[in-house]
């Protein structure tokens, strides 16, 4: 398959300053001491985008006396479409307790990406006045107690403009990084539940059975303290004397009194350490010639990644000799309607995967890089909702995508196994499993977001969902 990668890159270095909004005056309040502070990253975002990275360098806020306090120590790089309508811990840090009522954001870069049929094209960032920039606190923030937990949104929708995903030249492109800045909660010793990021990736740096403790290490830089218990669900493994560090891992856990992460679930897919790399993101293509697929890299991490500064991007896999297996954050696989299955045969560009390998360097040609597991992992679609019904235990919504969407994107390549019947519709299954966090009722012509596993179903696309979001226009 012929691909086509444009990347523009260009320096950005640009401060993002806001006033805080709210109505009425805000009583004032005495500091007592220092409170931990969380840092949620989370995106707002349709279909279109495949990529969208920002290195930030500094986070201020002001308090009311007008002093401001930083909360990243050192820059910190970030990519939001995994991140929509999901949460992960970007920095946890003590700052003194206050109400703050502004924000100042430093970016040094950003660069986003999108994927139509046979191109991958990434924008890089340019230089930016502060007009072209938006960061709205909606209500003054009050740190205080033991654990505050904020959420740094980005509105990926208004904050990428371009006229074509598959330019020819130079095409007018813009990056004007949108954000909403808002206290998510504040914990006590006794509430540890709060606040629950889900499926957080990375790969463990160290660990201690006997303070039962990890460390994790995210492709975005992060280093997250993790705790574990034994009513922690360990999955791929049998249990927590197991644990090694260099596993890849994805975990489900609560914030915890002072920001460390209790871990509900710990779920390891590949217990060779050996030369390990893992990469996340969309299928973009399933040869039906050889058993290759292509494969955009949205997050990278491990021995190539370090070792040779391979770049996050697209790359060719075999996977005659691959594990395929689906995460294990569903729990209802088997009440499912259908048969929720995930393999070499029945994958399909547009779903969403971690692949782990244990190459030492990347091969230019068939037999590619040979994929250790490939897993079916949870993703986000955006679209109109254009039936309701119901299935057994489960309320199904027929869900109608945007054209620019990889499902009927990709479907139409020739040169693979063509598995779709109606590539851009869904159906997508919810039951008490589901978390809701829409605002209204869904019904015909709602424009809603979905997260879930998405299955092929003899050429349907099935999501067993596991969060409904409000969705984002078209």
């Amino acid at each position: 398959m012929k691909t086509f990668l444009r990347f523009c890159s260009c320096i950005l270095s640009f401060v993002l300053a806001v006033a805080a909004s709210g109505c009425g005056s805000t009583a004032s309040v005495e500091p007592s001491g220092s409170t931990s502070v969380t840092l949620l990253a989370t995106s707002t975002a349709n279909d279109q985008l495949s990529q969208f990275g920002l290195r930030i360098t500094e986070l201020a806020l002001t308090g009311q006396a007008g002093t401001t306090v930083n909360l990243f120590p050192e820059p910190q790089g970030t990519e939001f479409i995994h991140l929509n309508g999901t949460t992960e811990p970007l920095i946890t840090v003590s700052i003194p307790q206050d109400i703050y009522t502004a924000a100042t954001i430093t970016i040094e870069s950003a660069q986003f990406t999108c994927v139509t049929s046979g191109s991958v094209s990434a924008f890089a960032s340019g230089v930016f006045s502060t007009k072209d920039v938006t960061v709205t606190l909606p209500s003054p923030i009050t740190v205080t107690g033991d654990t505050t937990v904020l959420s740094l949104n980005l509105l990926t929708s208004k904050s990428a403009t371009f006229t074509a995903c598959d330019p020819i030249g130079i095409e007018p492109y813009s990056i004007t990084p949108t954000f909403y800045l808002t206290s998510a909660s504040s914990l006590s010793v006794a509430n540890v539940t709060a606040a629950k990021p889900t499926n957080i990736e990375g790969l463990i740096s160290s660990v201690n059975v006997v303070q039962n403790r990890l460390t994790l290490a995210s492709a975005d830089g992060s280093i997250l303290p993790v705790d574990f218990t034994n009513n922690t669900i360990f999955q791929g493994i049998s249990g927590a004397s197991a644990l090694l560090a260099g596993m890849p891992v994805y975990i489900d856990a609560a914030i915890q009194s002072g920001g460390t992460l209790l871990a509900t679930r710990i779920e390891i897919d590949d217990t060779n350490t050996t030369n390990l790399s893992v990469s996340s993101g969309p299928l973009l293509f399933v040869d039906a010639a050889e058993p290759a697929m292509y494969f955009f890299g949205r997050e990278t991490q491990g021995y190539i990644y370090s070792a040779f500064g391979t770049p996050v991007g697209s790359q060719n896999f075999s996977f005659e000799n691959a594990i395929f297996q689906t995460s294990g954050q569903a729990v209802n696989l088997q009440s499912l309607p259908f048969p929720a299955t995930f393999t070499a045969s029945n994958m399909v560009p547009g779903q969403n995967v971690s692949i782990t390998f244990h190459a030492v360097y990347i091969q230019g040609s068939f037999p590619w890089v040979q994929a250790s597991t490939v897993t079916l992992i949870p993703q986000t679609i955006d679209g109109t909702v254009s039936s309701v019904s119901s299935q057994s235990s489960f309320t199904t919504y027929t869900v109608t995508l945007a054209p620019y969407d990889l499902f009927p994107n990709l479907a139409v390549q020739p040169g693979q196994t063509t598995l779709l019947n109606t590539p851009g519709t869904v159906v997508v299954y919810a039951d008490s499993n589901t978390q809701t966090l829409n605002s209204g009722t869904i019904g015909v012509g709602s424009v809603m977001r979905f997260h879930g596993l998405v299955f092929n179903d003899n050429g349907t696309l099935r999501m067993d969902c596991a969060q409904v979001n409000d969705g984002v226009a078209e």
